[in-house]
């Protein structure tokens, strides 16, 4: 066996504007280092929660001046981030070796621009669909028209922002793009990007943490996700609404945004707002199904999860690839009520199925869906950034 893998590159540098360790694209940072530690030359994060690896290939932007921006509207400090990130991703292309670049769309166009100068291959991650999201855009749309008006104070804070023509600048100059889905895919396809140039991966989910646990006397359905109307809530609190079945709870885990606010008032007593719950694996294992009617996702972190729990899903194709319809879940068109409201009542009628369904998908993703399988695929899509580059 040799000490290592001439097919992989050899000195990496991982950037993102997320941190290194925790939930979410945090999560998702924190195991891809875990998978190409031997591979790795250095990663750029906003901050490194993670004790086991190598502090001295991280660079953490823990004490950067960007965090005085803080203060703020979301939209310019997040964004100022990003491009922090980025700038000091292409100081370290240039002053040091490296083989790869995998960055993370909306962090990357200098990065970007300076591996194409330096014949360095490159990744980027995307973490939802296109950015055009499977439509026709015209060059500058009405939003962007007006940002460029602006009054001057406001036009300096602007370009702060990441824009849309730097993203697809991103997706132009990088050698391979991460998709994670289907659906994605397709968006990408639409747009024109050459299949050889996608390559399709998924997430994964820590099985120990969320396993199958006894299911409860009663029919009891769980929502987890920002309290949106992006991610379907809004559809199935109508949904639920009009069943009014018997013997049956719907759980809402999450942040309530304001938009959400005249859909939760006058809850019948079957619906249990929650908020954010620190130990939400709990709650998979204390539920019959999980529904998560969304209209757009990269790859919903919360399927994964539901899955790995033991519960047959309602869910849609928008929202990712672990539910196969039939399989371990029953997946319906967005913005669809009458369709929910039936995969609601046929799960609700046959307590078999949803065992069958329950055991389907915990099965699924032991075989494919670990964040052992993710990092292999990270890999994989090494191997294929290279060999792109290299052709």
């Amino acid at each position: 066996m040799t000490d290592f893998d001439q097919s992989l590159p050899q000195s990496v540098l991982y950037s993102t504007s997320a941190r290194i360790g925790g939930v979410g694209l945090d999560a998702v940072a924190h195991e891809t280092l875990r998978g190409i530690q031997r591979e790795l030359g250095l990663a750029i994060a906003y901050g490194n929660r993670a004790p086991d690896l190598d502090a001295t290939k991280i660079v953490s932007l823990q004490w950067h001046p960007v965090r005085l921006l803080s203060n703020l509207e979301r939209k310019y400090y997040y964004n100022a981030k990003k491009k922090v990130v980025d700038r000091v991703a292409v100081r370290y292309l240039r002053t040091s070796t490296y083989d790869l670049f995998h960055g993370w769309a909306g962090d990357a166009l200098h990065s970007l621009r300076t591996t194409k100068e330096l014949g360095i291959p490159s990744l980027l991650e995307i973490p939802t669909w296109h950015k055009h999201q499977g439509r026709t855009i015209p060059p500058q749309v009405e939003e962007e028209q007006a940002m460029a008006n602006d009054p001057i104070p406001k036009r300096w804070l602007n370009r702060l922002i990441v824009t849309r023509q730097d993203v697809l600048e991103e997706y132009e100059l990088a050698d391979l793009l991460l998709v994670l889905s289907q659906k994605a895919e397709e968006t990408f396809l639409f747009a024109g990007i050459p299949k050889e140039k996608l390559f399709r991966t998924s997430r994964g989910v820590d099985i120990e943490r969320f396993h199958p646990g006894a299911k409860p006397s009663r029919f009891r359905a769980l929502f987890v996700g920002a309290l949106i109307q992006r991610k379907g809530l809004h559809l199935l609190l109508q949904a639920w609404k009009k069943l009014n079945l018997p013997n049956s709870e719907l759980l809402l885990v999450g942040h309530p945004h304001p938009e959400m606010q005249p859909y939760l008032q006058a809850l019948p007593e079957s619906v249990k707002l929650l908020g954010f719950h620190k130990k939400v694996e709990e709650l998979y294992r204390e539920c019959s199904v999980f529904i998560f009617p969304s209209e757009l996702e990269g790859s919903a972190k919360v399927t994964y999860e539901a899955a790995a729990s033991g519960l047959a899903q309602i869910t849609t194709k928008e929202s990712g690839d672990v539910v196969v319809d039939g399989l371990n879940g029953l997946l319906i068109p967005p913005q669809d009520v009458d369709s929910l409201c039936s995969a609601i009542l046929k799960l609700y009628h046959n307590p078999e199925l949803v065992r069958a369904m329950g055991d389907a998908g915990r099965q699924r993703v032991v075989e494919q869906f670990t964040w052992d399988h993710f990092r292999e695929r990270i890999r994989a899509a090494y191997r294929a950034a290279i060999a792109l580059r290299n052709s």
